[in-house]
């Protein structure tokens, strides 16, 4: 299997080193070069069957030789072990036709856990058997970074630097970078919102002189092995309601747009997924690009879902590769443009979109309104980005098709919004019971690439 990117001259490479690379050194994000069909026999087959099998033919055909079928499946099981729940992604019913997709049952209580578990022990097996170190840097919104750090923390082959906004995660979130105690892993509170976080961990990449210096590796769902991680759960929840005999929506809270790039790329293997539904809150550059209003950034508004308050998606670029006809060249506009405000979509490449995703957006007081419904109607406490999930699904919703609500986090990381909007403080696990009281380690940073790579090259 190769992998291209997005803008069109970066080196073609194989599973493993797309994986490691992170970003392509062109700027653009690797993506397959073709996409592996499953046959309908092969997806029903997956009826039954423990998710750790399915995640093996759905992901197989992506990593090629890299690792021995005997290597992969115990990579696939070493990374799901520490999930909560046997089915690691159960279905829950919340109304007639309507479904949860529970993906908050991994160690930091996200969505993120499905990718980063997976990714940590991939790492981990590709660089002990060359005995090889890398530095890996991310930047997150608030879930990435949790559950990077606990995926790789006292692992022997790298060093982790998590880069958050300072002041605008939640409590919860801060507290799961902060408290672990190994010295591979540095949180890091820089003074900036995501989209700045975001963008001095592109300026690295782009500095090759310090990308090789500290063998830069990411994490981010730039990586194309987080994107696939996330592509078994729709299988799986798809195949539980009667797939590939009947189509199945999704609807998916969305804002680095990774996790429904992963529905698009099910969808293209052949799970047939009738509607993808993007779900934004009041930061909705995405829903505005969808319906034909361009891509244009503006200020990022702090919300009660704050893994939501993005302006650049980094996935969409993705998106946008497959849109405009795999066209690099047409890719190295648009992102030249976007470093300038923003840029309008050609009408083929719109309709193109529109083919695949729809989309819809919720308020904040739509946000707290639907999770004091939701506990009413159907006993179920949402995190507000779930929330969202269900606002917008039930608006999108077509009756006969079962339609599915991607739940992306415990209620437990956002207490404070929870609890006002229900009246209900969400518990931790008892595995997390003593989280608050937990010593914290941070370094607070200003938003500036040089001091960045300055306190990056002092701790590794």
């Amino acid at each position: 299997m190769q992998y291209i990117s997005t803008r069109g001259t970066a080196p073609v490479l194989n599973f493993e080193e797309a994986m490691l690379s992170g970003l392509a050194r062109d700027g653009g994000l690797y993506v397959p070069k073709t996409i592996p069909q499953l046959s309908p026999d092969t997806i029903s087959a997956m009826e039954g069957q423990r998710y750790e099998d399915i995640a093996y033919t759905v992901m197989r055909p992506f990593v090629g030789d890299v690792f021995t079928d005997t290597e992969f499946r115990e990579i696939i099981g070493r990374a799901y072990a520490v999930f909560g729940h046997d089915a690691r992604a159960p279905l829950k019913q919340l109304d007639q036709g309507h479904f949860l997709l529970e993906l908050f049952h991994g160690p930091t209580l996200a969505f993120k856990d499905f990718a980063m578990q997976l990714i940590g022990q991939m790492f981990q097996t590709a660089l002990g058997r060359k005995n090889e170190r890398v530095t890996i840097v991310g930047a997150t919104s608030g879930d990435t970074g949790s559950a990077a750090i606990e995926a790789f923390r006292g692992l022997s082959n790298v060093d982790v630097f998590i880069m958050y906004p300072h002041g605008r995660i939640s409590e919860v979130q801060r507290r799961q970078m902060t408290t672990p105690t190994e010295s591979n892993v540095h949180a890091l509170a820089v003074d900036g919102d995501f989209d700045d976080c975001q963008a001095r961990l592109k300026d690295m990449f782009n500095d090759f002189d310090f990308r090789d210096t500290v063998r830069l590796a990411g994490v981010n769902s730039i990586n194309w092995g987080r994107v696939l991680a996330q592509v078994v759960y729709y299988f799986s929840a798809a195949v539980a309601l009667g797939a590939p005999h009947r189509k199945v929506s999704f609807t998916v809270p969305t804002g680095n747009f990774g996790d429904v790039f992963a529905g698009y790329i099910a969808k293209q293997m052949g799970l047939p997924i009738d509607r993808l539904v993007v779900a934004t809150n009041q930061n909705d550059i995405l829903h505005r690009c969808l319906n034909g209003q361009g891509y244009h950034k503006g200020e990022t508004v702090p919300s009660i879902s704050p893994s939501m308050d993005i302006q650049v998606s980094s996935n969409f670029e993705r998106a946008l590769f497959d849109a405009y006809d795999r066209e690099g060249p047409a890719i190295v506009q648009l992102m030249d443009e976007l470093k300038a405000g923003g840029f309008d979509v050609s009408q083929g490449a719109m309709q193109v979109l529109q083919s695949h995703y729809t989309s819809g957006r919720a308020s904040e007081q739509e946000t707290s309104d639907t999770i004091a419904r939701a506990l009413k109607h159907s006993g179920e406490l949402l995190c507000p980005h779930s929330a969202i999930g269900v606002k917008v699904a039930d608006e999108e919703r077509v009756i006969g098709t079962p339609m599915v609500t991607l739940a992306t986090a415990h209620p437990a990381k956002f207490p404070a919004a929870v609890e006002a909007a229900s009246g209900i403080h969400p518990p931790l696990p008892a595995r997390m019971s003593d989280l608050y009281e937990r010593s914290e380690r941070v370094t607070r940073v200003p938003n500036d690439l040089d001091a960045l790579k300055k306190h990056i090259k002092g701790h590794i």
